[in-house]
C-alpha cells in the first residue's frame, strides 16, 4: 500500500460489534446508499427481573456506486462502528474491457468487516488540550 495523505478517505469499515442498529447514518446519509436491517430478539439479561428487547443486525450494506464519500455516516455514529479505512482496492469500480458492473459496488457485512484491520489509529491527542473527565482522580470534570 502506498503512503497516504493523514486524512485521505478510502471506504468505510464497519465494525459490527460496536453497531447497535440505531439507524443513524441510514438517516443521515444525504444519497441513502446505507441499506440495514435488522430484528429484534428477547433476551433475558443476568440479574434482571424482565427481558429486554435487543436489535439484531441482519443486513448492513453499502452502495459504493451511490456514496459520496462524505463522511456524515462516520461522524454521526455514536458508537463508533464505521470508520474510513484507507484502501482503494475494491472491485467494481470497472475496467475498461467492461468488466465490474455498478452491482459489484455493493458491499455486504462481511466485506465491511475485514477493512476494519486496515483503519488506522487515531491521531494522538493535543498535549495541551484539557485532560479527558474520565482521566481525572474522582472522573468529574477538572476543578469540581
Amino acid at each position: 500500500m502506498t503512503d497516504l495523505p493523514p486524512r485521505t478517505r478510502g471506504v468505510i469499515a464497519l465494525l459490527e460489534q460496536n453497531c447497535t442498529v440505531c439507524m443513524i447514518c441510514a438517516r443521515e446519509c444525504p444519497d441513502w446508499c446505507l441499506h440495514i436491517t435488522s430484528h429484534t430478539e428477547t433476551v433475558q439479561e443476568p440479574g434482571s427481573m424482565r427481558p429486554r428487547q435487543r436489535n439484531v443486525l441482519d443486513r448492513f450494506a453499502i452502495d459504493y456506486g451511490q456514496c459520496l464519500y462524505c463522511g456524515i455516516c462516520v461522524e454521526v455514529c455514536p458508537f463508533d462502528a464505521l470508520h474510513w479505512a484507507p484502501d482503494f482496492d475494491y472491485p467494481g469500480t470497472g475496467t475498461l474491457d467492461g468488466s465490474g458492473a455498478v452491482a459489484e459496488l455493493v458491499y455486504e457485512r462481511p466485506a465491511l468487516g475485514e477493512w476494519v484491520a486496515a483503519v488506522p489509529p487515531p491521531p494522538p491527542l493535543d498535549p495541551a488540550a484539557e485532560p479527558a473527565p474520565e482521566a481525572t482522580q474522582r472522573g468529574g470534570r477538572p476543578g469540581r
